[in-house]
């Protein structure tokens, strides 16, 4: 096909003909160009740097001295040195003032936390110290606050507590905990080293706001047992067990604790709605958890002699965080499941914390790069597991305070770490009298915002699979269990994946009267189709898991359109037409698919023309041979022009 012109006829429908031809445009026919030649290792090396290096974290290398090659090193290996050269007083006085009001809610939540994965309360402060100092130093984000978060506080107590009891065995449950945040920190380092960051993305939308609305559900269940003051409480984290257990010990209720268990949780839910409403009061939702917490400890320390109705924390060990590296536990008798739980929180925790650093670094302007935030975060699990902390990541909670309060650079988690030393330095007797009404209370106000309903309203809304995806991860989760509910989840958006793959979109195309452009037929009712044309788009690459399918699909078209053609008595179809615009890739399946689909439509007199492969799809027909077998007529660069040329070929032989 060189260069040429022809002109377009019969380009509507057999009512407006008459005006098409009076319509008659001039167009030029385009060759259909071969990729430049590039050999098999330039191939492997682009689609390499493609897949794995989409970044090109090399290029700011480029053109450097030594010196500023080795600078900029230590800047992308420790992202302090590109803040912490340019600190000053003005940003550290803002570190310090956010540093102090994410402490304030970090301390009560982290002793939450703890009782929430059935591990002592002093694990969650001490997960609140050293995590945060290792995140300041390796993590991009400067306002993700960094601590225990409820969700992988749950999947962990939930997953270890079903097969090691955590009051029984609270050794081995303890060893096991170390363990799994170990191999989570594993994990995620080794997504982030290897840059396979993708393998989160399995975890869609739909999959999380459902997850997290189930387990939030499940988390505020749970709390019941604090709030109303039950001593035997199942360890199970279904819906129906652990209803049916607040219903069974009703005798154990105590008035006491639920008078002063609501009576903090209005407060807690009051002040987050103020800062909700009002964000320039984020310090009242802010402080109100300690503060709730120190309340509630004077209460119950002034009336301990009058009622043994409420239950408190008791003895919390004070010093630092002990080593624990020798109580990471490798034996085989629980080591899959220990690996099991800290690849399932692991993924759950870097998911959430890599959403919350990049929605803050989104709304103030700068990046975070997601790969040094796997391997921030995974260093950071990994050496939390060696001093006594479990499974960690950014909060969001936590984060919108820092933002808030003013952050401005990751400094202000090593404020928060500070006062959390303090903490566990000399203020740990203060706690022996803290009611666990106030913890569950705590968790309760925090989980609440996990639930949200608009999410789903939108998912419903806009594709109901993925509402259905959203509900299957949901009642999953509540009905079922924690780990099989996000399995589940998962397994239902590999079928969408699938279901995509396997089975793409095939569209019929008409023109739009008096313009060279053809679309849906279906989509644009002005569009009519072509006489003696069959106009098909394939809005997929072909491969081997949907080749046979096109293959019969397009089949189909041409059985419906000549049915169709009869029943009108119109112009006998003579062309498929196959726009290849939206088809990416090509496998040797497919081409395979391409040359049956040719013979077959021979064989009924049909011609099968192909239209704007893209580069890689053209180089391998080329190479296949297809190119020559479809004719100089088999190939164009855009469909009008297909169909002036083969309109004007047919008219110059004379053919109807």
């Amino acid at each position: 096909m060189g260069h040429g012109t022809n002109r377009i006829e019969d380009m509507s429908s057999p009512n407006n003909e008459t005006a098409a031809r009076a319509r008659e445009t001039v167009v030029e026919i385009h060759s259909v160009c071969l990729p430049p030649k590039k050999t098999t290792f330039q191939k492997l090396k682009k689609r390499f740097g493609d897949v794995f290096f989409p970044d090109d974290p090399l290029e700011r290398f480029r053109n450097q001295t030594w010196r500023n090659k080795v600078i900029l090193g230590l800047q992308s290996l420790f992202p302090i040195f590109t803040w912490g050269s340019q600190y000053d007083l003005k940003l550290f006085r803002s570190d310090v003032i956010s540093g102090l009001t994410i402490a304030s809610l970090a301390i009560p939540q982290g002793i939450s936390y703890a009782k929430l994965a059935n591990l002592p309360p002093i694990v969650g402060l001490y997960s609140s110290f050293v995590p945060p100092l290792i995140y300041s130093v390796l993590g991009s984000s400067k306002h993700l606050a960094v601590g225990p978060v409820s969700i992988a506080s749950l999947v962990m107590g939930s997953m270890l507590s079903e097969s090691v009891s955590p009051t029984q065995d609270s050794i081995l449950y303890l060893k096991l905990a170390f363990t799994s945040t170990f191999f989570a920190g594993l994990f995620q380092a080794s997504l982030g080293l290897l840059r396979l960051g993708f393998v989160i993305d399995f975890l869609s939308k739909a999959t999380l706001v459902g997850f997290t609305a189930g387990a939030a559900v499940i988390v505020s269940l749970q709390q019941l047992k604090g709030l109303l003051g039950i001593v035997h409480f199942t360890g199970k984290m279904q819906f129906v067990p652990v209803m049916s257990s607040v219903i069974n010990t009703r005798s154990e209720w105590s008035w006491e604790t639920i008078i002063m268990g609501l009576g903090f949780l209005i407060i807690l839910l009051t002040t987050r709605h103020i800062s909700m409403r009002k964000p320039k009061l984020f310090w009242i939702s802010a402080a109100s958890p300690l503060a709730s917490v120190v309340i509630s400890t004077l209460l119950v320390y002034l009336i301990r002699h009058k009622t043994q109705a409420i239950s408190f924390i008791g003895h919390l060990p004070k010093g630092l965080n002990p080593p624990s590296a020798n109580m990471l536990y490798f034996s085989a008798a629980h080591l899959a499941l220990a690996i099991k739980t800290g690849i399932i929180t692991g993924i759950l925790s870097l998911t959430e914390g890599i959403a919350v650093g990049r929605t803050f670094a989104s709304l103030k302007n700068y990046q975070v790069n997601g790969n040094k935030e796997m391997m921030a975060i995974g260093f950071m699990n990994m050496a939390g597991s060696c001093t006594s902390c479990y499974v960690t990541t950014g909060s969001f909670s936590r984060s919108a305070v820092n933002v808030n309060a003013g952050a401005k650079t990751a400094f202000s988690n090593i404020v928060m770490a500070s006062a959390v030393l303090v903490t566990l330095l000399f203020l740990m007797p203060l706690f022996y009298y803290t009611p666990n009404l106030i913890l569950a209370a705590i968790i309760l106000t925090a989980v609440i915002g996990l639930i949200d309903y608009q999410a789903a309203y939108k998912l419903y809304k806009v594709d109901k699979f993925d509402f259905f995806t959203c509900m299957c991860s949901f009642f999953g989760v509540l009905f079922v269990s924690v780990p099989l509910g996000l399995a589940i989840a998962v397994g239902v958006s590999v079928i969408k994946i699938l279901l995509h793959v396997t089975r793409p979109n095939t569209l019929e195309f008409g023109n739009i009267p008096g313009t060279q452009i053809y679309q849906s037929l279906k989509r644009y009712i002005e569009a009519s189709r072509v006489p003696a044309f069959l106009i098909l788009a394939v809005e997929s690459p072909i491969c081997f898991a949907n080749s046979t399918y096109l293959q019969e699909r397009i089949l189909r078209w041409t059985r419906e359109e000549e049915t169709r053609i009869r029943v009108n008595n119109d112009r006998a179809l003579k062309c498929i037409v196959l726009d290849m615009t939206a088809v990416s890739s090509i496998d040797t399946s497919g081409i395979e698919a391409l040359f049956e689909l040719r013979r077959r439509l021979e064989k009924q007199s049909l011609q099968l023309v192909l239209v704007n492969p893209v580069g890689s799809v053209m180089e391998k027909l080329h190479k296949s041979k297809i190119i020559e077998s479809l004719g100089l007529s088999g190939l164009y660069l855009t469909v009008g022009e297909a169909v002036s040329d083969l309109s004007s070929t047919w008219k110059a032989h004379g053919q109807p």
